[in-house]
């Protein structure tokens, strides 16, 4: 095998099949910049393949494979193998667990171990399961990849493995783009009947914190002026939001709009319309959407917890997503103030630090070398 020659990479893009979420981000950001090399061709695979090549277009050295299965250990026990067989794959990528039947070089991303560190979040099954299955998927990997410092230091701590590589997650080009929010705002009002809205983009689980967002919007009784919409899918209930959310008189509920799932231009509108985004999230392995939003010129506070310590330039719109209080504070500031000038210039950071580019040549890098 030599990279002077045709490298066949097989991708795992399942998570295409649901909604939106980091790894998908991952993916599609990593390899819209890998296939500018054309001493690659890439295999992508997922259930759904005619969407998935709307999403990466047409491409001489791309090629869409369609799964048999929709079923994960299926998947990995017979769709990917034998795809690597008949295609002559020299690497397959996946995230966070790789298949055990191996025909070929393999790389892996593992974003975050966070079930180990909060285990309150997760069920004893997935906690065990996954402890072993990602384990093992970085022991059987050439490439070990992952996505923050933080999550580098735990996997470290945990695993005992200390070769894996950062290619930290970027955001996607349209989010900088420029946009007249007048014409955005008035097209949500008319498609989504939202006016002066806070959003929240994330899919569901409890340690996303999605009942603070809703405890700040009762308590300020932010809903005589604005809305609130949460964007993201369902994966783990979130028994004590439903409670809260339960609780409110028709008036408070009908300002709330949940969206479960939608294609990137959508989330992208509906981002750009926002008055204000937040990400009040436990625990992240990177966390970008609170990147997306402020490129997006959209006022924005974070937590600041875990991976997401590492996005500094946040400064006074970081919060501790365990202090109500603060969070309150922080978000009727971006509310109610002019906060244009210092959102352009963490927009500007961003753009600096995190690009698709610098982490597309940090894997070809790997991928030469693991193949001399």
């Amino acid at each position: 095998m030599n990279l002077k020659n045709t490298t066949n990479i097989f991708v795992d893009c399942h998570v295409f099949d649901s909604g939106f979420q980091g790894t998908r981000t991952y993916i599609q950001g990593l390899y819209t910049d890998l296939m500018q090399y054309n001493d690659l061709h890439l295999y992508l695979g997922s259930n759904n393949p005619k969407s998935l090549q709307t999403i990466f277009g047409d491409h001489p050295n791309v090629t869409y494979v369609k799964y048999q299965y929709h079923n994960k250990f299926w998947r990995l026990l017979v769709d990917i193998p034998k795809i690597i067989k008949k295609n002559k794959i020299d690497f397959a990528h996946f995230q966070y667990t790789v298949s055990p039947i191996k025909r070929c070089k393999y790389i892996v991303t593992t974003h975050d171990v966070l079930f180990i560190d909060f285990p309150n979040y997760f069920s004893f099954f997935s906690r065990f399961i996954n402890t072993i299955l990602y384990q093992q998927s970085a022991k059987w990997s050439d490439i070990r990849l992952t996505v923050s410092e933080y999550s580098k230091q735990k996997l470290e701590q945990h695993f005992g493995i200390s070769d894996y590589v950062l290619t930290p997650i970027a955001v996607d080009g349209a989010f900088f783009e420029t946009y007249i929010k007048e014409q955005v705002k008035a097209r949500v009002a008319n498609e989504y009947s939202l006016n002066d809205y806070i959003i929240y983009v994330s899919r569901w689980e409890p340690r996303k914190n999605h009942q603070m967002v809703l405890k700040a919007f009762v308590d300020l009784e932010l809903y005589k002026k604005h809305q609130l919409l949460f964007l993201g899918s369902e994966s783990i209930f979130n028994q004590e939001y439903q409670e809260l959310f339960d609780g409110l008189s028709p008036e408070i509920k009908n300002q709330i709009t949940t969206i479960n799932n939608t294609d990137f231009q959508t989330m992208l509108l509906l981002l750009r319309g926002a008055s204000a985004a937040v990400y009040p999230s436990f625990a992240e392995g990177f966390g970008i959407p609170p990147l997306e939003s402020v490129a997006a010129k959209i006022p924005t506070i974070c937590s600041n917890k875990t991976a997401m310590s590492d996005f500094s330039f946040f400064n006074e719109f970081y919060f501790d997503p365990n202090n109500q209080t603060e969070f309150n504070h922080k978000l009727l500031y971006i509310l109610e103030n002019n906060t244009t000038a210092a959102f352009e210039q963490m927009a500007f950071s961003i753009k600096e630090i995190y690009n698709w580019e610098e982490s597309a040549k940090v894997v070809y890098q790997l991928l030469k070398e693991t193949t001399k």
